[in-house]
């Protein structure tokens, strides 16, 4: 099953970034989305990331032109349907996706393979709402995209040998590493990521440290990039807050308890850096802790 032509649904952070590298690795790609501004913001974030790597010399101006030249939008879902491999990269509820492949179902070719980008949501109940659950699996990209390594495959309980070979090798033409992981809440990154984030939170809610000294202690103290309040702000707190519920749920654990003051965040619409506050203010020359 050779795939060339690939539709991404969703022209949000993910979305622009999954295009960025499937262009760049040489395939087509359709990117949709419902909003035309949100289509031609997508195209100029990729523009910039693209010269961006040709000024470090990481690409040249040549591959960068030729690219962008790989990427088509469209406003229209049907016209994902004549891909090889759609790729659903919208918001992380599961009756939106659930509603996205009902509505490109009548479109797709018989051998089109329906892929989710999901970070938590049960592979094998999305695929289940569609025609063809074996050629459905979970292809999580990390973000960002362009610099991450690392992309997750998960089967769903019915998806088969040949949609599996066939995702990997895309994985592989990105240059990127695959992780192969079984159809359980939040899979593996997010599985071990999110309850540490929690963990944070709930040693700021109980007066254990500060914004501050949890984030420093990390880095300083586990030799961690960034701290996990940080990065809580960088991936959003709904998005924190939603695997979190999905855990909790899904694994009927008290340990994946989200913590009240995650809650409370995503309340105030303090979602982190894309509201401009949330463990930080951003509003300024310089984050400044909110607690």
């Amino acid at each position: 099953m050779e795939i060339r032509k690939i539709g991404v649904v969703g022209a949000g952070q993910m979305g622009n970034g999954i295009a960025h590298v499937l262009a760049l690795a040489g395939y087509d790609v359709l990117l949709n989305d419902v909003s035309e501004d949100a289509l031609s913001g997508a195209v100029s974030r990729i523009s910039g990331n693209l010269d961006r790597q040709v000024s470090r010399e990481k690409i040249t101006q040549g591959a960068k032109d030729e690219a962008l030249a790989r990427i088509q939008t469209t406003l229209k879902l049907a016209d994902l349907g004549q891909t090889d491999l759609v790729i659903e990269a919208a918001t992380e509820r599961e009756t939106v996706k659930q509603a996205i492949f009902e509505d490109l179902l009548p479109h797709l070719k018989p051998d089109t393979i329906l892929t989710s980008n999901t970070s938590s949501i049960s592979i094998t109940r999305l695929a289940s709402r569609t025609d063809r659950p074996e050629k459905f699996m979970g292809f999580h990209f990390m973000n960002p995209v362009p610099v991450m390594q690392l992309v997750e495959l998960i089967r769903g309980i019915a998806t088969d040998e040949e949609t599996y070979t066939a995702c990997k090798a895309v994985v592989d033409k990105l240059g990127k590493t695959s992780a192969s992981a079984e159809d359980f809440p939040a899979f593996i990154v997010n599985r071990i990521l999110m309850p540490m984030i929690n963990e944070a939170v709930y040693t700021l809610y109980e007066g254990v440290g500060s914004v501050k000294s949890i984030d420093e202690s990390m880095k300083l103290g586990a030799n961690h990039p960034m701290g996990p309040l940080e990065l809580a702000d960088f991936i959003g707190l709904d998005t924190c807050l939603a695997i979190m519920n999905v855990l909790h749920d899904g694994l009927a654990d008290t340990k994946y308890r989200p913590c009240p003051l995650l809650t409370k965040y995503v309340e105030a619409g303090w979602l982190g850096r894309k509201t401009q506050r949330g463990f930080y203010d951003y509003r300024g020359e310089t984050p400044v802790p909110t607690r």
